[in-house]
């Protein structure tokens, strides 16, 4: 599933107020990062996720990986926070617009 840019751009909107609730550490994505991600986005569909990391390319190839390992989409990032986004198979809360 491939988000559009009004897609992406919807997402940001909501996350906007959102606190981040998984952290990536200095250990990368570990496979506790990855369970966590997993039980936030199966809650609550979209998350921020920080990253700590002060090389902007090491930052996007770690969403790039969580993104991966939990079949979320990344709907953007802003300095060391990516948002991702992985709709519930059942009951999904939020409405993508077309």
């Amino acid at each position: 599933m491939a988000l559009t840019t009004k897609q992406r751009q919807f997402l940001k909107g909501l996350a906007h107020p959102l606190a981040p609730v998984v952290r990536i550490g200095r250990g990368g994505v570990r496979e506790s990062v990855i369970d966590e991600t997993r039980k936030s986005l199966l809650a609550h569909e979209l998350i921020k996720v920080r990253i700590d990391s002060d090389d902007s390319t090491e930052r996007r190839a770690l969403a790039g990986t969580l993104a991966l390992a939990t079949g979320a989409e990344i709907a953007g990032s802003v300095g060391k926070i990516a948002i991702l986004y992985r709709p519930r198979d059942e009951k999904p809360t939020i409405k993508l617009p077309e």
